[in-house]
């Protein structure tokens, strides 16, 4: 028995003990520097790396699992000690600039931002950022297979995560097509669907966006044979405790992964403004939603089929 294979990690290792996950997302980077320019500041990297300390000491100690980026987030974090006891640490593995084709999306995936890469750093867990349309037309001679290149890449993900020992997270968002307005039930079907394809992997934790309804959560629900997570999408923080709710109750869903939605207005404070905003709003916005996957999502481990 290998080393790697004595210290496997598990979907364990991201969740609480009841098999819930309840997971903070700051693994933003380019959307960061978008979100600071929104409040008039020009951030620097060192503006980054604070951000992503701060709300990790304040909101970590109540969270299963916290996701980072690999260029400020992981560093920082590690480097100050600010990552509780006990929380979980997913990297996001994904390039930080995405390709495109034609205007859609194009997954890649940088072979040294492996699994092992990630262990390297302490991470608990893979994340991949991906931007399946399963429901995309069959590409025609000399265009590239988009959703054929994306499951793909998931399959090496799959793979590689294997041989190491972590858990593989894939995490999903839908686009309009050219021409199109994705909204509605296109919407709520485009979700479904990409979840499906991605379901017929051997994916150990998908991250979906809400996929619009009671009816289409009860449709993943009845569909998937694996656990899933509901991303928040930066939605407003009362917003998502309803959704959290539906997708529960009717699709199943294991827990969180949450980021914008809890902390988003942290970061227009500074120093000890910032501190208070986290600790009496973002924090106590956590432990509701912590309360609310204890009592209604499904363990993870029942989810596993």
């Amino acid at each position: 028995m290998t080393t790697e294979t004595k210290n496997r990690k598990t979907l364990a290792d991201i969740s609480f003990d009841n098999g819930v996950f309840a997971i903070v997302a700051m693994d933003q980077r380019n959307t960061l520097r978008r979100m600071f320019k929104d409040v008039d500041i020009d951030a620097s990297e060192e503006d980054l790396r604070v951000a992503k300390v701060d709300v990790a000491r304040a909101l970590t100690p109540a969270a299963s699992g916290i996701l980072l980026d690999p260029t400020y987030g992981v560093p920082a974090v590690t480097e100050s000690h600010a990552l509780a006891p006990g929380c979980g640490l997913l990297v996001a593995a994904e390039p930080s600039i995405r390709d495109s084709y034609n205007g859609e999306p194009r997954t890649r995936r940088d072979p040294e931002l492996n699994a092992r890469w990630v262990a390297a750093q302490g991470g608990d867990a893979v994340k991949f950022l991906v931007q399946l349309r399963a429901d995309r037309s069959i590409p025609t001679p000399g265009e590239p297979d988009l959703a054929g290149e994306v499951l793909d890449v998931c399959r090496e993900i799959i793979t590689d995560c294997n041989s190491v020992g972590l858990p593989s997270v894939i995490e999903n968002l839908v686009y309009p097509l050219p021409g199109e307005q994705l909204s509605g039930k296109a919407r709520e079907a485009a979700i479904i669907d990409a979840a499906i394809a991605l379901d017929e992997l051997d994916i150990d934790l998908l991250k979906l966006e809400y996929p619009g309804s009671p009816e289409s959560c009860r449709r993943l629900a009845d569909a998937l044979h694996r656990p899933w997570a509901v991303l928040s999408a930066g939605v407003p923080f009362e917003q998502f405790s309803e959704v959290l709710k539906i997708a529960f109750d009717e699709g199943g869903a294991c827990g969180f992964i949450a980021g914008r939605s809890v902390w988003r207005e942290a970061l227009r404070l500074r120093d000890g403004e910032r501190q208070r905003f986290l600790n009496t709003v973002a924090r106590p916005r956590l432990d509701d939603l912590v309360s609310l996957a204890n009592q209604r999502a499904r363990p993870w481990t029942e989810a596993a089929r």
